[in-house]
């Protein structure tokens, strides 16, 4: 199942498991952040998984609302990077496409100005605790807020 499949990833990204994520990946996956150049199979795609490893980097990811047809599986989420005490917290809507139990395309896009802001403000909560975002709380709340 495509869907269960893309739940299982993100699951496994949030938690931390890398091993798991990878295992959901096809060798020649495509991962796009939708205007920056694509990372394409599995030797590239393991960087990246490997920047969510270790004490000082994390993931989170909230889904607000996942819909699958055949092999696509679309999702609205809020993603959250953490980089030692920073938070960036924002919106992102991803494609997943999922054949043979294993995701051959990535596609997440974003908006670079809600990136941005996610990036101000969690630079100033590193001065400001109060500042820092809150996970979102339902499925209501705003997307990245």
């Amino acid at each position: 199942d495509p869907q269960a499949v893309t739940e299982a990833f993100l699951a496994a990204l949030a938690a931390g498991d890398s091993e798991t994520a990878g295992t959901l990946v096809d060798d020649d996956i495509c991962y796009v952040n939708v205007s920056l150049p694509p990372i394409r199979g599995r030797v590239e795609f393991d960087k990246v998984l490997a920047l969510l490893d270790g004490d000082r980097g994390g993931f989170e990811v909230y889904l607000h609302s996942i819909s699958a047809n055949g092999a696509t599986v679309l999702t609205e989420r809020t993603d959250v990077l953490l980089i030692g005490r920073l938070r960036l917290q924002f919106w992102v809507w991803g494609r997943f496409d999922v054949h043979d139990g294993k995701i051959t395309l990535w596609r997440d896009s974003f908006d670079f100005l809600d990136l941005l802001r996610a990036t101000v403000r969690g630079v100033a909560a590193l001065v400001v605790p109060s500042l820092r975002p809150v996970a979102p709380r339902s499925l209501g709340d705003a997307p990245g807020r």
